[in-house]
């Protein structure tokens, strides 16, 4: 694997590519999809972002995985034995599968794996929910045999493997300790279909199949499943500007774009040469509050920002009416999303000044920060900024590089800021995701000792009813709080050239290239 550095004028040549490749052909063997900026690293879950998970995933993988329908199964687990007390798990590993140097999976594999993974210094995005601050914590994992590994907890997690899964935690892949140069992070060295073939830093990242690859029989099932690649290259683009990209497609540039933007609809539509699949998404867009700072401490102007709002015209303005409005952190695509996530608050302007006078407010300056890297975040901040003023709120936008935004955001460094969260399939994570003491998660958002009970509960029961019930009191608990005015779940609809067949987006909204084809356009 090559990683070549690359100079400022080779990084504006690679945002503009788009713009100047009208001559541009399809590579055979070679699928090339847009990223909308460079990944971070290839230590999966540890240094990372949405862009980074998404490639990861074509290349390493973990004991399960979530499936289309955002439950769990099995990826390089073979079967899965839970004690009776709900303490023990029992991974059975599949027999044939070999990592990218040939070596074969063995249970000393996922050990090493994990404890690198629980080794505080490495700042594991995930380890507080395996280390007791979180919804689980082990007490060891053992390997009796070399297809085996079992997992002891303190006390029964019901979101134990949802969590495992998720992609912002690297999906807690297994990876081969030839990965590391001794503490040092080297290169990915997985068990996934495609392998890392060049990395050229703010240009693009090409991956290779991996034709030894063991794949699981049937059909395509989200992470998990058949995931058989059927192209020999897939290299992951790097153009920033969403102008450059769309005429990078129309040129043949490029072949796929994962998530076009809404307000780009019906000039794709109206292209013959390009297919466009849609499908609902579990990313939650919104604005978050720091409840620390000394204006924003105050609950009531943070209900009159919410009170501020026009939610229906706001989204439909940032998505051109793709998405409907929803004010819960539960996605819409979600079974547990009722009565109580659907309710809409109106705008109530009377009733937001009437809290801001209350509240001693005189127009103090609120900074709402942002980045140009998803359109949607931009266009959420200017209009929850003109929709507060309407009100009297005095909201400033700054805009930031995105690592800049997403490193004040794990600091908890910001007054408001609009964000996006990237998929939680169960709604314990979708609250779990922005709840938490701030002193040890400076990234948490809602430090509500009741609310944190309640996910705790949620966490714990596998009984449907009961859970519900705790997600309707979550809910009202969130609204009351207002750490953040959630807006909407996103709506992903890709585009691809008409030679390019298989792809197929899926609630989780990361791309997945296995199982797509090209032929001769």
């Amino acid at each position: 694997m090559k990683i070549k550095p690359t100079s400022a004028l080779a990084l504006l040549a690679a945002a503009c590519m788009a713009a100047v490749t009208a001559h541009a052909q399809p590579q055979a063997g070679t699928l090339r999809v847009r990223l909308n900026a460079d990944i971070r690293s290839t230590d999966p879950g540890l240094n990372r972002d949405a862009n980074t998970d998404a490639v990861m995933m074509h290349i390493v993988e973990g004991l399960v995985a979530y499936r289309e329908d955002a439950s769990v199964g099995p990826l390089l687990a073979k079967s899965i034995d839970v004690s009776k007390d709900g303490r023990t798990y029992t991974f059975h590993l599949r027999p044939g599968v070999k990592f990218h140097n040939g070596a074969p999976l063995t249970a000393d594999d996922v050990l090493f794996s994990w404890n690198r993974y629980m080794k505080p210094s490495n700042n594991w995005r995930c380890l507080p929910e395996f280390d007791g601050r979180g919804v689980s914590k082990v007490l060891s994992v053992q390997a009796p045999d070399p297809a085996t590994v079992v997992y002891t907890l303190e006390k029964p997690a019901a979101l134990f493997l949802a969590t495992l899964a998720r992609t912002d935690c690297g999906a807690a892949a297994v990876y081969h300790r030839g990965s590391l140069d001794g503490d040092k992070w080297k290169e990915p060295i997985g068990t996934g279909p495609f392998k890392l073939g060049e990395w050229r830093r703010g240009q693009f990242i090409e991956l290779v199949r991996n034709d030894a690859y063991a794949a699981l029989p049937g059909k395509r099932d989200g992470n998990t499943g058949n995931k058989t690649a059927e192209v020999a290259r897939v290299r992951f683009v790097i153009i920033p500007d969403s102008s450059a990209a769309k005429a990078a497609l129309f040129s043949g540039g490029i072949d796929l774009i994962y998530d076009i933007n809404d307000e780009d609809m019906a000039e794709y539509k109206a292209r013959r040469d390009i297919v466009l699949d849609t499908e609902p998404s579990m990313d939650m867009q919104g604005v978050l509050f720091q409840t620390r700072d000394p204006l924003l401490k105050d609950v009531r102007i943070r209900r009159a920002i919410a009170l501020a709002l026009d939610m229906p015209e706001l989204v439909a303005t940032v998505t051109t009416g793709n998405a409907r409005p929803s004010r819960s952190v539960m996605p819409t695509p979600s079974s547990y999303y009722k009565s109580a996530q659907a309710a809409l608050p109106r705008r109530d302007i009377a009733q937001a000044k009437k809290l801001l006078a209350e509240a001693g407010y005189k127009g103090e300056p609120i900074k709402l920060l942002a980045t140009k890297r998803y359109e949607s975040i931009y266009k959420i901040a200017v209009m929850t900024q003109a929709m507060a003023q309407d009100a009297g709120i005095r909201m400033e936008v700054e805009v930031l590089e995105w690592a800049t935004l997403l490193d004040r955001y794990n600091k908890g460094n910001y007054q408001a800021m609009a964000f996006s969260y990237s998929s939680r399939l169960d709604p314990s994570l979708s609250f779990e995701m922005i709840s938490g003491p701030k002193d040890k998660q400076p990234r948490k958002v809602w430090e509500n000792p009741e609310a944190l009970e309640l996910i705790a509960k949620s966490t714990v029961t596998s009984d449907r009813a009961q859970r519900q019930a705790i997600f309707d009191q979550l809910e009202t608990k969130l609204r009351a709080d207002v750490p953040a005015v959630f807006m909407y779940s996103a709506v992903n609809t890709s585009a691809a050239r008409s030679y390019v067949s298989g792809y197929k987006g899926w609630p989780l909204g990361l791309v997945r290239t296995w199982g797509v084809a090209m032929r001769n356009p």
